[in-house]
């Protein structure tokens, strides 16, 4: 099939960073200002939109036509541009994502980094220049003496410029074309194309903002914190309270105490501390003012487009490990929880702009604010939201690849595993394993932390120290929850020797489920019981600090983002394959839902937000759907739970 090469340079005043591709493109001075394309390996060139050229007769063609195959780093960029030029919304069957490609193999999550990553020469690589560019030609600019006043830098202001801006664009079709025609050997299967597809036809649709309830809660938040500012102001006699300097100054004077920062963490210690009223009460002021959560609501308008609907919340593989999705724009994975249990009563105050009602009512407005961030997404006039979500997904999975008989048999029957785990651990009825108790505690922290081979740090990053339990009884915890999961523990010690097998023998290593250690082309690919394979570049058996050999690879480090050598181990590739099938479960139930003719808005870790008419019996048709099986993990004790709702919410 032909193939089509395609990058583009544009222009919008809205800043991409902060309210996404379709937002940026909806701006209504959005254009597109070059062109740049090349036809299988023939020359690279570059059309000049914004002087006046205008696309070739064969690129138009191509561009609507399904025997051409189109190809862009970051496809979705590329489509959205092109459908609002065209005003025609564009066939993502015929595109294919080069970012995707490289995310699937564990390379960087950009352009230039792939490049690198990958030891390109010279003349294949990004051309370091463009930022600066894309800065001058690409963004508003400010007003000047010098630039006569103007807004924005047109190509007759500096035509040097303009000539290496044309030769950016050509260079970054290069780019991408190189990186695909070395990677395409590995593009993933049929049916992960499919669910991009399903994927860009979810992000495009985007889900409706109730602009009045956040219009209403950016005024209130404004008001809380003028309030608040003003009590510091008063307490203190500080100038400018807001100023971390003047406000520990201010604290060291009054406690006599040095404060070595004032993060939230400090100020919360130092509340449950014996100071006087009035310290607290500037601690209290000074968290509050300092709080973020609102800022979402903010983060919802500038990204909402023309019809309040906000578009791209998610990114396809943008955990390049597992394939999970990540969130984008608003980050809807990470929203403050509700347990308020008046919620529409909260929710209405604030949208009819009752504050002082809801000042009487509720002692802490801000955090009420907080928690109706998610009912800021709402679905459209007759309709409501159906939301679902698969039952402990991950603990299910792991007892069924390791072969933990009585977890899944506690998934079989009540699905009580915290109560389950506990009383197998401290070996008492599971009876006595009651909502509340310092048993189920430790079954529930011992759960979330444990079974991926974490130890004594893993319970206390679950706040397991927090419970007053001290480090020999966390210790404790540890034997005893892996005394009573052995099969889970041999899962992490099999599954590091098969890896270790497979990169020192470069060989393919079987295991059960379908999973499988292949070395091939200098990487590691673990084979996932849905086909799908994650991979990791270059690994090594190497000597660790600790004089063991361990493995490792070349990756992105979270931390910094950098592309660097990284260490792994068998609870860890447990966690990744883990994860992966979860995310492979969660994307056979979007594809079937998508074919039984639901409308999927979002998903949200393990959780579908589908907007239906309101019918009755549609819940439990989207649940037994969610909670059927595939060819691939039969045997595993899927279950679903969901409601409805005319707005996101926690149930």
């Amino acid at each position: 099939m032909t193939r089509l090469s395609i990058d583009l340079e544009t222009y919008s005043s809205r800043d991409i960073k902060k309210v996404g591709t379709y937002a940026y493109v909806d701006a209504p001075d959005f254009e597109i200002l070059l062109f740049g394309f090349a036809f299988d390996e023939d020359p690279v060139q570059v059309i000049d939109l914004a002087q006046g050229e205008k696309l070739p007769a064969d690129v138009l063609r191509a561009l609507f036509s399904p025997d051409v195959l189109k190809t862009a780093y970051n496809a979705n960029f590329e489509m959205t541009c092109l459908s609002k030029y065209f005003k025609k919304k564009l066939n993502a069957g015929q595109w294919s994502c080069t970012s995707v490609l490289a995310l699937t193999l564990g390379l960087p999550g950009y352009l230039a980094g792939v490049a690198q990553a990958l030891n390109f020469p010279d003349d294949k690589q990004k051309m370091s220049i463009g930022r600066r560019l894309i800065e001058y030609f690409c963004k508003p600019c400010k007003p000047t003496k010098t630039n006569g006043g103007r807004l924005r830098n047109l190509p007759q202001h500096d035509g040097k410029k303009w000539e290496l801006f044309k030769q950016y664009c050509g260079q970054d079709v290069e780019v991408e074309r190189t990186i695909l025609n070395k990677l395409d050997r590995f593009r993933p299967n049929e049916k992960e194309q499919r669910l991009w597809e399903l994927d860009q036809k979810i992000v495009s649709a985007g889900i409706l903002i109730d602009r009045v309830l956040v219009e209403n809660a950016i005024k209130c938040d404004e008001q809380i914190k003028k309030d608040a500012m003003q009590q510091l102001k008063d307490i203190t006699g500080l100038d400018n309270p807001n100023s971390v300097d003047q406000i520990k100054s201010w604290l060291e004077f009054a406690t006599g105490v040095r404060v070595p920062s004032l993060t939230k963490s400090v100020a919360q210690e130092m509340l449950q501390s014996d100071l006087p009223v009035n310290i607290k009460r500037v601690l209290e002021l000074k968290l509050l003012i300092s709080k973020t959560s609102v800022k979402k609501y903010s983060a919802m308008i500038v990204a909402a487009c023309s019809d309040d609907r906000i578009r791209g919340l998610l990114q396809f593989y943008g955990a390049n490990r597992t394939g999970r999705w990540a969130g984008r724009v608003v980050q809807v994975h990470n929203l403050p929880q509700n347990h308020l249990p008046d919620l529409d009563d909260a929710r209405n105050l604030v949208r009819n702009g009752d504050f002082d009602m809801l000042d009487m009512l509720y002692p802490n407005v801000s955090d009420v604010l907080s928690q109706l961030i998610r009912t800021a997404l709402i679905a459209s006039p007759g309709r409501t939201f159906i939301v679902a979500d698969f039952s402990a997904i991950e603990a299910r999975i792991i007892a069924w690849l390791a072969g933990e008989r009585w977890r899944q048999e506690v998934f079989a029957t009540t699905g009580k595993i915290y109560e389950a785990s506990a009383a197998k651990m401290f070996h008492v009825p599971i009876e006595e394993v009651t909502k509340g108790s310092t048993l189920r505690q430790k079954g529930k922290v011992a759960e979330l932390a444990l079974g991926y081979q974490g130890g004594v740090g893993a319970l206390k990053q679950m706040g397991a120290d927090k419970m007053g339990l001290a480090d020999d009884e966390l210790t404790d915890i540890v034997t005893k929850w892996r005394k009573a999961s052995p099969k889970i523990v041999q899962f992490w010690w099999d599954v590091e020797a098969a890896a270790k097998e497979a990169i020192g023998k470069r060989t393919t290593v079987q295991y059960r489920h379908g999973i499988a250690f292949q070395f091939e082309a200098g990487m590691l690919f673990i084979r996932l019981p849905s086909g799908r394979r994650i991979a990791y570049a270059k690994p090594r058996l190497e000597d660790n600090s600790m004089g063991r050999t361990s493995i490792t690879y070349l990756g992105v480090n979270q931390n910094n983002k950098s592309w660097c050598r990284l260490e792994t181990y068998g609870g860890k590739l447990v966690e990744n394959i883990v994860q992966a099938t979860a995310r492979d479960c969660l994307a056979e139930a979007m594809l079937k839902l998508d074919a039984a003719g639901y409308k999927i808005l979002m998903h949200v870790h393990d959780e579908v937000i589908i907007e239906a008419e309101p019918v009755a019996g549609e819940l439990e048709r989207v649940i037994k759907i969610m909670s059927e099986n595939v060819s691939w993990n039969r045997g595993l004790k899927l279950d679903a739970d969901g409601y409805t709702t005319p707005y996101y919410r926690k149930d």
